[in-house]
């Protein structure tokens, strides 16, 4: 085996770069959250979602981390965008579907928004563009991809990168596009959001982080095709939250979209551990996860297109979910080829 020192630094570098292109790509643009005619802040996104999520990941191979530790880096990198950043889930919401109240704001908080952000971000913004990755550069799925200097630049540019992301939603957009005043979260409230991001950091990777989160009892995946289902089934009932959080049923109890969320959240945390310990989970089981979890966010989120879109929006969302969806049934078939060739 090649040691990844002697590499040329294209290639040395090759996957890291991909997991930076890769979790804005999967988390912004293609469910449309960034549109074709706002692609303009995706070298931001490169940097923030894609720094955090290579990270993580260098994190969970250098510490030996296993999901539920790298569940808590995920949570406290989407609390970072939610609370400190963007203070989506802080600031009174800037789009409501339907005028009035905003829906289910408590306590300074949009909470089932903010619920849909932590999963939404920790699984389409790390999970499953680290798992994409890793198949994509499989025989480098195990070692670290960055040296030191190189997680010390990208923790420099994803330092750098926050500032303009702050300014320009916080100061720019809300006032300019939204038309909505700036919105300054209380000092108690950001204090708390650095305390629970400090609080995952050492659940995740402090001095005690191996007496927590063992997985027991490892189950059997289940049919490849009952994953794939199961993602898009899981990515669309999460996708709920988000429009009932944009107020499109205002009469719905807020408490019930959260019992709902927070089950599913329970599920899927409790089931994808375990079956990840069992030796039967493997390439193709990878990918059912990641094509139907990608696919169900793609299909479902054109929800979002009903009310509106500029033509260039929706017909690039079009194109951009064609082309990915051509290109993971490709990588599907070159996995599948791979496996009966060494069967």
């Amino acid at each position: 085996m090649i040691k990844p020192a002697t590499l040329p630094l294209r290639r040395r570098i090759g996957p890291a770069l991909t997991l930076m292109f890769l979790a804005p790509l999967v988390s912004e643009v293609l469910p449309g959250a960034t549109r074709v005619s706002a692609l303009f802040v995706f070298p931001i996104e490169v940097c923030i979602w894609g720094g955090g999520a290579l990270l993580i990941r260098e994190a969970a191979r250098r510490f030996g981390l296993g999901w539920l530790h790298m569940l808590f880096l995920a949570l406290a990198l989407a609390l970072i965008e939610e609370c400190i950043v963007q203070q989506t889930s802080l600031a009174p919401m800037v789009l409501q579907i339907f005028q009035g109240e905003p829906y289910a704001r408590a306590f300074g908080v949009n909470y089932v928004y903010f619920l849909w952000a932590l999963g939404y971000e920790a699984t389409f913004v790390v999970f499953v563009p680290i798992m994409l990755t890793e198949l994509i550069f499989r025989s480098r799925r195990d070692e670290p991809w960055l040296r030191l200097a190189g997680v010390i630049t990208v923790s420099i540019i994803f330092i750098a990168a926050c500032i303009p992301a702050w300014y320009l939603w916080t100061q720019v957009a809300r006032t300019t596009v939204f038309h909505v005043p700036v919105y300054n979260p209380p000092g108690e409230a950001l204090s708390i959001a650095m305390f629970v991001i400090v609080l995952f950091l050492m659940f995740a990777i402090g001095p005690s982080r191996h007496r927590f989160f063992a997985v027991r009892r490892p189950a059997a995946p289940p049919p490849t095709w009952v994953l794939v289902v199961g993602g898009f089934v899981a990515a669309a009932l999460w996708y709920c939250l988000v429009l009932l959080a944009f107020g499109i049923r205002p009469a719905f109890p807020p408490m019930i979209a959260v019992t709902a969320g927070l089950a599913l959240a329970a599920f899927v945390i409790y089931l994808l551990p375990r079956l990840a310990a069992h030796p039967a989970w493997g390439e193709t089981q990878r990918m059912a996860i990641v094509f139907g979890t990608i696919f169900g966010a793609m299909v479902v989120s054109f929800a979002g297109f009903i009310y509106g879109a500029a033509p260039l929006d929706l017909y690039g969302k079009i194109v951009l979910d064609l082309v990915a969806t051509v290109l993971l049934v490709w990588l599907a078939i070159r996995l599948r080829r791979e496996r009966v060739s060494h069967a």
